[in-house]
């Protein structure tokens, strides 16, 4: 899906993948490096935490900045409201990840993952949307 993140004056669109298996405590958005380069959070500075993340293929470092972005999903017909996030930044990234808690604080309900379906919790069941293509952050 189509998600727009903002920081301060600076603004990106980017597509994001809604990943149900990305657990977190708080709304989380993983970025690539050079996204986080373009807000503003790269290189890291002392409000950066570092991090280990346990994931599938094993631990990944990463860099957290709390609560320091709005997100919301831009569609063409209706406008969204912002969700405050957790921005968490990896080398080994190369496109914009959603977590568990993100998914839910946009009020996004996976439909068909694997084709790509989704829409809003509270649209009805039979109005489905599809998804962005992947956007490539390398």
């Amino acid at each position: 899906m189509r998600v727009k993140l903002s920081r301060d004056d600076k603004e990106i669109e980017t597509s994001a993948l809604a990943n149900s298996g990305y657990e977190s405590e708080t709304p989380q958005i993983l970025v690539p490096i050079k996204l986080a380069e373009q807000l503003g959070f790269w290189p890291p500075t002392t409000y950066l935490e570092e991090s280990v993340f346990e994931s599938a293929g094993g631990p990944l470092r990463v860099w957290i900045a709390p609560k320091s972005v709005k997100v919301k999903v831009i569609v063409i017909d209706l406008e969204t409201k912002w969700v405050e996030a957790d921005l968490i930044i990896s080398p080994l990234a190369d496109e914009v990840l959603l977590s568990d808690k993100m998914i839910s604080e946009l009020n996004i309900a996976l439909e068909d993952p694997g084709r790509g379906y989704w829409r809003f919790t509270w649209e009805p069941k039979k109005k489905v949307r599809r998804s962005e293509p992947p956007r490539y952050w390398k």
